[in-house]
């Protein structure tokens, strides 16, 4: 089958949909399958299948007329507009919220609206399903499951660690808070801050000014393979986000390499975390400590947790959310 996804941004770009295309689109070549990425994205090409970036309108036509399927990961109206001339399958994975940044529905999210009618629609989560005004099929993102796993070291030195980018919708600035609140309950723990971003600066003053210094890293940005060694030393993964999280690959990766996870109740992130962890109320710093301080102090409560990790990330390998989307693709052609 020949497969042309639209990732509107791709790598060197960092983020989930970034992630979950280029992990399908390498299991797809590894399937048997031929697979073209058209992206807004620059950069260098050096994958195992061809990556067309920022192509011209003829260019874009050329390839959706040569394809089998195609595949939009995250509704862009620069790059489906052909489907409306050349007649091909078109399935369109909801990524997020169809809104503008202020939570309203404006004309470009009315355009996308409408358009999406012309294909098939995919949810990465019963969030996003629900907030749809027409029929998806709920298929969660995949995390790599070669890269994320529990090494199985004899001991995690390290309670709690926080991966995000330092903006303020990831509410780092609320877990910072939380430790202030959990000293206030004579629990004072070593935390690590994975990550970074323009408001690295005011969230390392606001750890000096509550005297948490002394305690808490902030260790920058990781790469995959660090990262799971960085995950691999904690306990307890804590997702703190104002914002509601369509989905979260972060949290499958904590799971995946043996942390219980703690993350705000609101969107997509509770069908992350599963079983495998709990959730507080959104922009609650004192709910967020009462539940860190609870898996801080009872080992059996975390290992019970965990007991689930292994038939919850299963629906989420690389393998199995490839295999997802390559049955919904067959039914089309």
């Amino acid at each position: 089958m020949k497969i042309l996804i639209s990732s509107h941004h791709f790598r060197p770009s960092i983020g989930g949909i970034e992630t979950a295309s280029e992990l399908l689109a390498g299991e797809f070549v590894s399937l048997g399958h031929e697979v073209r990425i058209v992206t807004q994205t620059p950069g260098a090409n050096d994958l195992p299948f061809e990556v067309i970036r920022r192509p011209a309108a003829g260019e874009l036509l050329r390839h959706v007329a040569s394809c089998d399927v195609f595949w939009q990961n995250n509704i862009s109206l620069r790059t489906l507009w052909p489907a409306a001339l050349i007649r091909r399958p078109v399935f369109i994975t909801h990524q997020t919220w169809i809104r503008n940044p202020r939570g309203q529905i404006d004309f470009a999210a009315r355009l996308k609206l409408f358009f999406a009618r012309f294909g098939r629609s995919i949810a990465i989560s019963r969030a996003i399903t629900q907030q749809l005004p027409f029929e998806s099929v709920v298929i969660g993102n995949p995390y790599d499951d070669e890269v994320f796993r529990n090494f199985d070291w004899p001991d995690r030195d390290r309670d709690l660690v926080c991966v995000a980018r330092l903006v303020s919708d990831k509410g780092v600035d609320l877990f910072v808070n939380a430790l202030s609140i959990l000293r206030e309950f004579g629990i004072v723990t070593e935390v690590t801050i994975v990550g970074d971003g323009l408001e690295r600066p005011t969230l390392e003053a606001q750890v000096r000014d509550l005297k948490l210094h002394s305690c808490v890293e902030f260790i920058g940005r990781q790469t995959a393979s660090e990262l799971a060694a960085s995950l691999n030393r904690h306990r307890i993964l804590v997702v703190p986000s104002r914002w509601p999280e369509p989905f979260g690959i972060v949290a499958l990766e904590g799971i995946a390499c043996g942390c219980a996870v703690v993350g705000s109740d609101r969107g997509g992130l509770p069908e992350a975390i599963g079983p495998c962890g709990v959730t507080f109320p959104n922009n609650d710093a004192r709910a967020l400590a009462e539940r860190l301080a609870d898996l801080i102090t009872n080992s059996g409560r975390r290992d019970g947790l965990l007991a689930n990790a292994g038939s919850h990330l299963a629906r989420f390998t690389k393998r199995n959310v490839a295999n997802a989307y390559l049955e919904l693709f067959d039914s089309a052609r």
